[in-house]
């Protein structure tokens, strides 16, 4: 009898330690995505918990905001970007709530002044019971590109108003002609 009392109570701890495991599923979710996705999937990624914290943000995207890294962990996610802006981002971070995804370019300010170019992606996350744990913001710095865009626009400019310059006023006449026909 002592041992089938033993037995029995053997039985339902191991019952109840399952039902303990299988609630700590979700919890172990939200740290390998926020942990090791955040780190190594995108040059600039920040996790942004369901209640819109901040959990963690990578070196990158902490270095492209002119932050620290843990700076704003805990902080309101939108805390991120300027007040002008916080109204798109809005509006995508609804999109993203509806379709799972959602992408958009943004100015941010660094606390230097200086102005950065970033595309954003906003991915949701889902647990294995597909509840919404939060999503990420995976981001590129395109300042550099766009700098680089700038000038070649201003020396493509220089270059056709030199060469307008060589040209006499009848060629210049001609071109004109050719592209009132055209239209």
């Amino acid at each position: 009898m002592f041992w089938l009392c033993l037995l029995a109570a053997v039985t339902v701890l191991v019952i109840a330690l399952r039902r303990v495991l299988r609630r700590q599923k979700p919890l172990d979710d939200q740290l390998y995505s926020s942990k090791v996705a955040i780190d190594h999937v995108q040059s600039g990624v920040a996790w942004v918990r369901a209640n819109g914290t901040i959990g963690s943000m990578n070196p990158s995207l902490a270095g492209s905001l002119g932050i620290d890294r843990g700076a704003l962990d805990g902080q309101d996610w939108l805390s991120m970007f300027p007040e002008r802006e916080r109204d798109n981002v809005s509006g995508a971070h609804r999109q993203m709530l509806l379709l799972g995804i959602a992408s958009m370019d943004i100015f941010v300010t660094r606390p230097d002044g200086s102005q950065v170019w970033l595309s954003m992606a906003m991915v949701a996350v889902h647990d294995h019971r597909a509840r919404f744990v939060g999503h990420h913001c995976l981001t590129v710095d395109r300042t550099r590109e766009i700098e680089l865009e700038e000038q070649v626009k201003e020396l493509t400019a220089a270059l056709s108003g030199q060469e307008n310059d060589r040209q006499g006023p009848e060629q210049r006449e001609t071109k004109r002609r050719q592209a009132a026909e055209t239209r």
